[in-house]
């Protein structure tokens, strides 16, 4: 398969999601086609990649406190 064009965007489209709590069929265009970035996300998601992200995240002194409300991710 091919890689990702632009993983910022992706992560961009991502957060849009969980942000508006939007059905993934309203992903604006800007972030590419809906079903392609769901999909990426759903590999993510099995290969633990947004579990690393996070501990990597909360590993860094300025995220201390950084909290994933479950009010704004469903």
């Amino acid at each position: 398969g091919s890689t990702g064009r632009d993983n910022r965007m992706f992560v961009e489209g991502v957060l849009w999601i969980v942000r508006t709590g939007s059905p993934w069929r309203d992903l604006p265009e800007v972030f590419g086609d809906w079903n392609s970035v769901f999909r990426r996300f759903s590999r993510w998601s099995r290969k633990g990649v947004w579990c690393r992200i996070f501990e990597a995240m909360s590993d860094d002194p300025d995220f201390e406190y950084l909290i994933v409300d479950s009010t704004i991710v469903r």
